[in-house]
């Protein structure tokens, strides 16, 4: 930070409480004392961002551009607070007049910018590019209405828009705007900035643009609107329902759109500095997350040929140099393809590039299936990311070998030097200080503050793994989150929760290789079990978060499922005292921050091989949850990292997975026929219990497809699994042993840092 920002911030800072008086006095004339908590909430906004206002930008000569579709940032207030330094003093300010601080951050409106693990990462990335104090900016777009705001009724998923846009939001309209062509339609982009405080460092920006002509009124009834008036509705919802033609061509008018901007904002940059654009790569890096702004790469080529007067060729060498792609799965779905007849459609003006870019490709090599436009003219997103990219990273060290291997062998064997692998991370400081003040501020006491920066400085607190003050200390702040979840959950769902009880939580993106279907047959065994007399020693209570795509029909049923059993299970006076199940309603990053500081067991059990990374997994260790999952994604890690005694895994490895799919040679209906206890399970959920609570059809759709499909083999691990997860149940009882689990799992959080992710991203691909 420069000497004159840092004096302008250390001089509002030493007056934060005049500087606070002087706005209650400004905008409700009346002294902070006697402000409502809502106005309270609305100084803390004004006076929060003239402290941003005054922060240092992060600035360099090169910068990266990370291009997401989504950044799910959560709640903004508390965060920035934290990380320009001025929570714990704003709270003694809020503390005289008898305020809450943390209650009036429940004020704060998440801004519903994202949906799950690619958006929560993205914004992980953009904290930790602004604590490193790297150049660096996220460019997405600004969601009036997200993904969906979830509700349940009848005991199935509802949607409704997620209004969160207001004036106390920390979004800010900027003069910039563009002009973006479809063909020969035109619609003009606004850019928005939201500002990221880096801890105790500076500042960068998330640059989000919006339609200007985006007309909020097309939403006419829950999240249905006209998905053919373009012009209208480009920016209010994120994935629309793609199941017709016209959510298809809306998914692609909207990722163009994004790209446009992305790309028009990169050059617009390089004017302003003078730089000479055939010098492109030395001063800007785009990192494309995930395919969805795979366009901005022909968008660029196409910028530097028409606008600049390159030759086709030098365009893509540049573009070449400037772009990276990560990649976040193997799964078919999100590998995107689209027709080239919709893209001719959307944008004909990248049709001449996107074939330019094939025909290099053929001419290269022989092989078809690393063609980008394969035989039936479907563009391939990724592979055009792959070609025309310097870097192509995975997520985790399993994912990344997977896709050397199997699902991308075929690029891997003509670019080996591009393929690395960037293991995610998190913000460890809002998985902690915010949303675990109490664990944060005894590991300060035991550790120092070292670990605030650097977060392998945790594994100092493996020195206390013998010590039984320190083990009951973690033991008992686990307690008071339990306590306070079991709270807010009766406030808000209104289902009372035994604290006592183990807390065992699922809460990640609802789908079907997450497998939230096979913690559903446990709990219909576990069901059955108590029903006979066979009690668990200690109270259990199943915890699950998810939305369903409004299209993914079994995703719902599986919704469906969990919310039916919620109804029988807490209504049993034979069962209800010794176990509870609950699903929380529109569950989202404020509510994972009650969720995880809570957790006992942390439920990741996808399908081996699916998962690419997972991020929950890291913020529930670090918070002192023990794993039960497979050996997938970023779990593998987890599991090197604690050892075989503090982490519980099963189900079949992702070799095996692999060639069960390779061979075909998976057949859920054997498994069913040959276990009693996988058939009682399954034949449950079109129980009369269940036909009574449920609806049939869903119901009996997700039994059928149990039966007759099972693509992500819930069947194959379902007995392993409920043989560890017992006898994780059974090793809670142990409680000197379970606590010493909890410390090493947060001693080893350390290295799932976000800075760490970041700092390997800026040495191996950005080198800023």
């Amino acid at each position: 930070m420069s000497k004159h920002a840092s004096l302008q911030r250390d001089i509002l800072i030493l007056n934060l409480e005049q500087q606070l008086e002087n706005a209650a006095k400004k905008q409700f004339g009346k002294p902070l004392a006697r402000c409502t908590d809502k106005q309270i909430y609305q100084v803390l906004v004004g006076v929060t961002n003239d402290l941003l206002s005054v922060s240092e930008p992060c600035a360099g000569e090169k910068k990266v551009y990370y291009i997401s579709m989504e950044f799910l940032i959560g709640r903004l207030l508390i965060n920035n607070l934290i990380n320009l330094g001025v929570y714990e003093k704003v709270r003694a300010i809020l503390e005289k007049h008898g305020r809450d601080l943390a209650e009036i951050g429940e004020l704060d409106t998440e801004p519903s910018l994202g949906n799950g693990g690619l958006g929560r990462l993205a914004s992980c990335f953009m904290d930790s590019i602004a604590t490193l104090g790297l150049a660096g900016e996220g460019v997405g777009l600004a969601w009036h209405f997200g993904l969906f705001k979830q509700i349940f009724k009848n005991r199935e998923q509802r949607t409704a828009k997620d209004v969160w846009m207001n004036a106390d939001s920390f979004l800010r309209r900027t003069d910039t705007t563009f002009d973006v062509f479809f063909g020969k339609k035109k619609v003009t982009a606004r850019m928005y900035d939201m500002v990221i405080a880096g801890y105790d460092s500076g500042v960068c920006k998330m640059r989000l643009f919006d339609l200007e002509s985006v007309d909020e009124s097309l939403v006419k009834r829950g999240i249905t609107f006209d998905k053919t008036a373009v012009k209208k509705n480009l920016t209010l919802f994120l994935y629309p329902d793609d199941s017709d033609e016209a959510g298809n061509l809306l998914r692609i008018y909207q990722e163009y759109f994004l790209s446009s901007c992305a790309a028009q904002l990169i050059m617009q940059q390089m004017r302003e500095q003078q730089y000479d654009y055939h010098k492109l790569p030395e001063h800007a890096q785009v990192q494309i997350n995930d395919t969805h702004p795979s366009l901005v790469i022909p968008e660029l080529i196409r910028i530097l040929v028409e606008h600049k007067a390159f030759s086709i060729d030098e365009a893509i060498d540049l573009v070449s140099d400037v772009c990276s792609y990560t990649n976040h799965t193997i799964l078919a779905e999100a590998l995107e393809t689209w027709p080239m007849r919709y893209i001719k459609k959307v944008v004909p003006q990248l049709v001449p590039y996107i074939r330019a870019l094939d025909e290099r490709v053929r001419i290269r090599f022989d092989n078809p299936k690393v063609r980008i436009i394969d035989s039936k003219q479907r563009v391939h997103m990724a592979h055009m990311d792959i070609h025309y990219s310097h870097s192509v990273n995975g997520v985790a060290a399993l994912h990344t070998e997977i896709l050397k291997k199997t699902e991308l062998r075929d690029f891997y064997e003509l670019y080996p030097k591009k393929f690395n692998n960037k293991t995610n991370g998190i913000t460890f400081r809002r998985w902690l200080m915010l949303c675990n003040p109490e664990l944060f501020s005894y590991l300060t006491e035991l550790l120092g503050k070292g670990f605030h920066k650097n977060a392998t400085k945790l594994k100092k607190l493996l020195d206390y793994e013998n010590d039984k003050k320190v083990l009951d200390r973690l033991a008992q702040i686990k307690q008071h989150n339990k306590v306070k979840l079991a709270e807010y959950i009766e406030e808000k769902e209104g289902v009372a929760l035994n604290p006592d009880s183990v807390f065992d939580i699922q809460i990640k993106r609802m789908h079907e290789y997450k497998r939230q279907q096979m913690n559903a047959l446990y709990i219909i065994h576990k069901y059955l079990e108590i029903r006979r007399g066979k009690t668990p020693k200690r109270p259990i209570t199943f915890i699950f978060g998810a939305k369903a795509a409004p299209a993914y029909v079994i995703a719902q049923d599986i919704i469906h499922l969990l919310l039916v059993l919620q109804e029988i299970i807490n209504n049993d006076p034979k069962v209800n005292k010794h176990m509870k199940l609950v699903m929380v309603e529109n569950y989202n990053v404020s509510y994972a921050e009650k969720l995880i500081p809570a957790c006992d067991i942390s439920e990741q059990i996808s399908l081996a091989s699916k998962e690419a990374s997972g991020t929950g997994n890291m913020k529930f260790m670090l918070n002192g949850a023990v794993t039960l999952g497979t050996e997938d994604g970023a779990n593998v890690e987890i599991h090197s990292l604690v050892g075989d005694e503090n982490i519980y895994i099963f189900g079949k490895r992702a070799d095996e997975v692999i060639a069960h799919y390779k061979n075909a040679d998976y057949v859920s209906r054997d498994f069913y026929r040959n276990s009693k206890v996988i058939r009682e399970a399954v034949d449950f959920i079109t129980s009369a219990k269940c036909l009574k609570a449920g609806n049939k059809k869903r119901l009996t759709r997700l039994r059928d497809e149990l039966l007759n499909k099972d693509w992500f083999m819930t069947l194959l691990d379902l007995e392993e699994y409920i043989r560890v997860k017992d006898k994780a149940f059974r090793d809670y009882e142990k409680r000197t042993a379970w606590k010493q689990k909890m410390l090493v799992n947060i001693a080893e959080a350390g290295y799932f840092s976000s800075d760490r992710t970041i700092r390997d991203y800026n040495r191996d691909i950005w080198r800023l």
